[in-house]
């Protein structure tokens, strides 16, 4: 999925979404008013500068969001001679701060009301979001608490900022959050985030602290709960909390006033009307708390859910964000009964749910793009997702399941009280989360030709998910890579529909049994096939997003190609009852159907046509990222369009109320049909309710202890292991010996970030030590001898006996790592000199940490042993494993290792075909191998073959693939290569002697 709005910065979202804010005008506290104290007032005394220095600077999303920025004389100056003038052109996010030194002190604040500046009005119409930052060690490890005002006006005007009308952002924390209250004491500056989507510019002077404190800051009161779900005849308690900034006992008397008022629930009827005051005298300690209840009362009548708004007053204190609502849980009616058919509850529950609460079932929102939590009940939401890099703070499990919690407890006051069903990108274990098990990508996968281990990384994947609260995830890819180019590539299993096929055994190891009887399990989550359909086809060059050269663009096939190599993944996925799955971004033109290119989301004939008609597929389709927004017409066409051709809930993490109002208007205008919405509606809820969401719909946390376990991370090591790809080993050099003293170099050798690549803690990962895990170094330091490290090999090599020299790519993801849009399938210049180095020193092992081939050909010769080690993950230790004879190299490539890129896209099965490695090619250190007569293996297979024996089959084509290689060595030629790569195909398909035919042909063509 696409995630370029959830890049991290220090303003993620705030331009986006409207923020509370005002011009205070009272002074609000009794006697005269403290001196103004000034903050910048930008004469120069502030430098243009950056941590930890104090100063001014700007940021962005991208490289020309950042405003230009310049102190510039005015005569109209509101202060002195000088202003902050800009000019700004932001696409995604941009603007500018001021923090104070991170070695200085903070500065105190909390003496006066608030912050205010002169601002020269352009009567833009737009939002500009002022923040501040609060406590923590310094400016960049703060809490940020943020208010907005509106440039609705001309010419310089004073802007006042009062305390009270900041909010603490819930969308984005640089930290693991402090204390969530706005103390003032200790202040690290400000940022003033710019309008987006506009060419602009902007002068602003005299920023400063202004009035006297409003003491309702010294003190906040909260609730413990913003839902008090309750049962009917029951009595729900609300505690009342006290704090103060200072965690000091109030100073003034704090009231509360609080009163029942007017839900869905009738006073006297359904529940006891209450009301009252509760005091915290003067005094109070921080941190006491007041109960209020109020008590429902009990009838005879099967009920959908009824509300209780409960009203506080409070004066002294600064007012919760929200007023609590009690909740009498829905009862007696036939979809709460656990013990009837999912078919016939879900028949129960569409047949009560109004047009608005359908459409809201259909809606998936970003989490972070919910700044009020309300919507999720107004909105009748079905769905929220965190996108790549949106993750709660601290990003742990336990505020994982926190959040989530809180989430679905806003959905419990819904009318029928419909459970979110909460997704999220753990496309190699739960990569979003700080301390999971990070397992190799797909492609490492791919190469272990292991289905079982497949399973067991799905299993890995599920238990951490679903133990933080999540019970839906993202995968798996089941696209077939066919150019490597593709930024993508490194999320397919491989190039070869059969090898995809093998390894779908990982959705049983994600949902269980085919059925979903498994699904309520606290280990298993609901699986997506992704993305449907031809997404690793499309064409270079074809592709009209952004900057991207490959992603996204257009599959051009014949039927009978779109069949044999990309739809055959995705009836096995169907078999094995995969739950949900997702178009892709990219277009299908099918020749001869005389349509040209037409994006997925709008292909009726194949979501509707193929997938749910002809394939049986019986789940819901997820749309991607924004993917509505990417076809033709205006809003409520392209609604309709991907609603009618078969997408059922749609992904549109920013616009979740446009959805929402567009599709309604498209019913009832009779443009979308209401038994399309009917059956869109019963597809979600019938995995709700296999998910066991009703019935548990908050976190069952007991597998916590689980996640980056070292059974877990055991899993992930042996992976690890079973995915390296010996493709040279030139005088046996490897396995390596213990006795031996290792030189160890190169870019990826120590990089925690590198080897686990894109779709790692953020959504393009990062490079550095962003998780737990072990490096390739510190596996090989664990593994074997004595060990020198140099990263760029500057430190002496002599007395060393080997080089391993671990070079490659940095993280990526989607159209991002696209070759063409800054990427290259060749090492970097840095990397070249560190294998030239090494290697012309000493014997040296190169190990190619990265998401697909890299081109090598022209230091092949000085290389003695090359690894594709592709993206390992957290696990190290698992490459030290077959370096040092642990366990034997078995991986076999996934994908052709091509010889140039002009030779792109290449493939097993083409016409021509002559790559610098084959696909199935992979040496082992297990035995060595023994030269047998290939013709009686082959009449061998073929036994196997007609008897189907599976297991001896693969063993006896195995074998022969082995001696094949042995006698081939490095002299990989086109006669060889074409029937050994055909033979790894018909292994995968079954058919054993054919595979031997092959094997045969390529032994003969070898010198």
């Amino acid at each position: 999925m696409r995630r370029t709005a959830l890049l991290v910065s220090t303003a993620l979202l705030t331009a986006l979404l409207p923020l509370a804010g005002g011009i205070a005008t009272a002074s609000g506290a009794d006697g005269p008013d403290p001196a103004p104290v000034p903050v910048d007032r930008f004469e120069g005394e502030v430098p243009f500068a950056a941590q930890p220095a104090e100063g001014i600077f700007t940021w962005g999303g991208d490289s020309d969001d950042p405003p230009t920025l310049a102190l510039t004389a005015r005569p109209d100056a509101p202060e002195g001679a000088k202003v902050l003038t800009g000019s700004y052109d932001i696409s995604g996010y941009g603007g500018f701060t001021h923090d104070y030194a991170a070695t200085a002190p903070a500065h105190d604040w909390s003496a006066h009301r608030g912050v205010r500046l002169w601002w020269e009005g352009q009567n833009s119409g737009k939002k500009v979001t002022f923040e501040i930052k609060d406590g923590g060690a310094h400016g960049e490890a703060s809490e940020l608490w943020t208010t907005s005002f509106t440039d609705d006006f001309t010419g310089w005007k004073r802007i006042e900022l009062p305390f009270s009308a900041f909010t603490y952002r819930t969308d984005y924390q640089p930290v693991g959050g402090i204390d969530h209250v706005l103390g003032l004491t200790q202040m690290w500056g400000y940022a003033v985030t710019l309008p987006t989507g506009v060419k602009g510019r902007f002068a602003m002077d005299g920023v400063e602290l202004y009035g006297a404190a409003d003491p309702a800051l010294r003190a906040s009161v909260t609730t413990d709960a913003a839902v008090r779900p309750v049962k009917e005849g029951g009595t729900a308690s609300v505690r009342v909390t006290l704090a103060t900034t200072d965690a000091k006992p109030v100073t003034s008397p704090v009231t509360v006033a609080y009163a029942t008022g007017e839900g869905t629930a009738r006073p006297g009827k359904d529940y006891t009307p209450a009301h009252g005051t509760l005091t915290f005298p003067a005094g109070t300690p921080s941190g006491t708390s007041r109960t209020v209840k109020v008590t429902t009362l009990k009838d005879r009548t099967a009920e959908s859910a009824e509300t209780i708004p409960l009203g506080l007053t409070v004066t002294g204190a600064k007012a919760p964000a929200d007023n609590p609502k009690i909740v009498i849980d829905a009862h007696g009616l036939p979809y709460l009964d656990s013990k009837l058919p999912v078919r016939k509850r879900v028949a129960d529950l569409l047949g009560r749910m109004s047009l608005a609460e359908k459409a809201g079932q259909m809606t998936q929102a970003e989490r972070g793009a919910v700044s009020d939590q309300n919507d999720i009940a107004a909105y009748d939401l079905g769905s929220l997702l965190s996108g790549g890099g949106s993750t709660p703070t601290p990003n742990t499990p336990a505020a994982w399941a926190k959040m989530i919690d809180g989430f679905q407890l806003r959905a419990q006051a819904t009318r029928f009280q419909i459970p979110l069903i909460y997704g999220v990108d753990a496309v190699h274990g739960h990569n979003n989360l700080t301390g999971a098990t990070v397992l190799p990508h797909n492609i490492g996968i791919g190469a272990t030709r292991d289905p079982e281990l497949a399973r067991r990384t799905g299993a890995v994947t599920a238990s951490e998910v679903r133990a933080t609260g999540i019970p839906w995830d993202f995968a798996p890819c089941l696209c077939v890579s066919r150019d490597e180019r593709w930024g993508r590539s490194y999320e397919s299993f491989g190039e070869d529909p059969a090898l995809v096929k093998s390894m779908e055994t990982v959705i049983q190891g994600l949902q269980g049994r085919a059925d979903g009887r498994d699904l309520a399990r606290a280990d298993k989550v609901l699986a997506t096939a992704k993305h449907f359909v031809a997404d690793g086809g499309t064409a270079y060059g074809s592709s009209t997003t952004g900057t991207y050269t490959v992603d996204q663009g257009v599959s051009t096939l014949t039927r009978q190609q779109l069949e044999a190599v990309h739809l055959a993944p995705y009836q096995d996925a169907v078999d094995r009852g995969v739950g949900t799955v997702m178009p892709s971004y990219s277009s299908l033109d099918v020749i001869g159907d005389g349509r040209g290119p037409v994006k997925m989301h709008a292909r009726a004939d194949m979501i509707n046509g193929v997938l749910k008609g002809r394939m049986g597929f019986d789940g819901f389709v997820i749309s991607d990222w924004n993917a509505v927004d990417q076809l033709p017409g205006d809003y409520a066409t392209q609604v309709r369009t991907s609603v009618n051709a078969g997408v059922d809930m749609m992904m549109v993490p920013y616009t979740y109320k446009e959805f929402s109002a567009a599709l309604t208007a498209e019913v009832k205008a009779g443009r979308v049909s209401e038994r399309r919405i009917d059956d869109a509606v019963s597809r979600i809820l019938t995995q709700k309710f296999r998910l066991g969401l009703f019935e548990h719909p908050y976190a069952d946390t007991s597998g916590a202890a689980a996640i980056g376990s070292p059974a877990h991370r055991a899993v992930a090591r042996e992976a690890v292991a079973k995915s390296q790809v010996l493709l040279k080993n030139d005088g046996g050099l490897l396995p390596l010996r213990k006795s031996q003293k290792v030189y160890v170099a190169g870019s990826n050798a120590d990089d925690i970030g590198n080897q686990s690549g894109g779709w790692t803690i953020t959504w393009q990962g990062s490079s550095g030590d962003i998780t737990k895990g072990t490096t390739i170094l510190a596996g090989i330091r664990e593994a074997g001898g004595k060990v020198t490290y140099s990263k760029d090999a500057s430190a002496p090599m002599a007395g060393n006996d080997v080089g391993v020299v671990v070079v490659g790519e940095t993280p990526y993801a989607e159209g991002v790592g696209d070759v063409g849009n800054g990427h290259e399938l060749t090492l970097s210049a840095t990397d070249r000199a560190t294998v030239d180095k090494v290697c012309g020193a000493m014997k040296c092992v190169v190990l190619t940490v990265s998401g697909r081939p890299l081109l090598i050909g022209d230091r092949l010769g000085k290389i003695d042993a090359l690894v594709a080690s592709w993206l390992p993950g957290t696990e190290g230790a698992g490459v030290a494993d077959v370096l040092y004879g642990k366990r034997p190299f078995t991986g076999q490539l996934p994908v052709t290792w091509p010889r140039s890129e002009a030779q792109l896209p290449i493939n097993v099965g083409d016409k021509a075909y002559d790559p610098q490695y084959p696909y199935g090619w992979g040496l082992t250190t297990q035995v060595a191998a023994k030269d047998s007569a290939l013709t009686t293996l082959g009449k061998a297979a073929a036994t196997a073959e007609r008897r189907h024996d599976d297991r001896r089959g693969r063993e006896l084509v195995n074998q022969a693939r082995l001696i094949v290689q042995h006698k081939v060595g490095q002299h990989i030629t086109a006669a060889v290569s074409k029937p050994f790569a055909e033979a790894d195909h018909a292994l995968l398909t079954g058919r054993y002697g054919q595979a031997l035919i092959k094997l045969l042909q390529a032994y003969r063509a070898a010198r």
